[in-house]
C-alpha cells in the first residue's frame, strides 16, 4: 500500500481570503474617492475589486487543484497590483504568498 501525505491548504485559504476582502475593500476606496472629487481612478478601482474576486475563486480551488489556484492567486496579485495606487499593496502581498505557497507547497 502507497501512503500519500495529505498538506493541508488553510494557510493559503487565510491568506487568499485575507486579501481579497481587503483587495475589495481597497477598491470601493478607489471608487469612493473618485465620487467624492478626490481621484479619477474608478477603473482601476474596478480592476482591483475584480482581481480580488478572482483571489476569491482562486482560494476556493486551493484544496482541489493547488497548482492551478497559485496560477490564479499569481495573477490576482499582478491586476491588483496594476488596478491600485499604492493603497492595495497589502492585499496584493497576501496574495502573492499564497500563491507561492500554493505553488510550491507539496
Amino acid at each position: 500500500m502507497k501512503r500519500t501525505k495529505i498538506v493541508s491548504r488553510t494557510f493559503e485559504v487565510i491568506m487568499g481570503v485575507i486579501g481579497s476582502i481587503i483587495g475589495i475593500f481597497s477598491g470601493s476606496f478607489l471608487i469612493f474617492l473618485e465620487s467624492v472629487g478626490i481621484s479619477h481612478t474608478p477603473f482601476l478601482g474596478l480592476i482591483a475589486i475584480i482581481a480580488s474576486i478572482l483571489g476569491l475563486v482562486s482560494t476556493y480551488y486551493v484544496r482541489k487543484k493547488p497548482e492551478i489556484a497559485g496560477v490564479g492567486f499569481i495573477i490576482a496579485t499582478m491586476f491588483v497590483i496594476v488596478g491600485s495606487e499604492y493603497i492595495n499593496v497589502i492585499s496584493a502581498i497576501f496574495l502573492l504568498i499564497a500563491g507561492i505557497s500554493a505553488l510550491f507547497r507539496k
